[in-house]
């Protein structure tokens, strides 16, 4: 049997507006960082915070070497996706794209505060305990898309 012709089939997503886009990453918490050098890509899970103007990322770094801190300071544009599957009906995506930064030390706690706000933190360090000594960065967005399926809204 031949697979279903794709062509024959109209794209069933439906473009979110701003005000669907800010909510969605206000609420997700958790999503995909990717970075690159030269011709080399690499994606990570990452938890994130955002306020509006920006996602903030805690790029966790265990032992003396990074991998994700030496693609976050190669990378000129990174981008980040985050999602919700329901069903084929009922799903949302939004993607940004845009530079990447450390957060000085000036603005590291308002960078932790919006994380704390609505980033999803994997059990990695002691309930309670302070996340320090990990370098916070910003990725300011040059582009934001979302897309949701018809079902989303109905």
């Amino acid at each position: 049997m031949d697979a279903p012709d794709a062509t024959d089939r109209p794209l069933r997503g439906v473009a979110m507006d701003e005000t669907e886009r800010e909510a969605f990453l206000r609420e997700r918490g958790i999503g995909v960082l990717s970075l690159a050098s030269g011709d080399v890509a690499y994606g990570t899970p990452i938890s994130f915070g955002y306020d509006g103007d920006a996602l903030y990322f805690i790029l966790l770094q265990f032992g003396e070497d990074s991998e994700k801190l030496d693609y976050a300071a190669a990378t000129e544009t990174a981008t980040f996706s985050t999602y919700e599957y329901d069903d084929e009906h009922h799903w949302r995506s939004v993607v940004a794209r845009g530079p990447i930064e450390e957060v000085s030390e000036e603005a590291s706690d308002d960078a932790t505060d919006t994380m704390f706000e609505n980033a999803q933190f994997a059990s990695l360090f002691p309930h309670g305990e302070p996340i320090t000594d990990q370098p916070r960065y910003r990725l300011v967005p040059e582009e934001l898309t979302g897309q949701k399926g018809q079902g989303h809204d109905a």
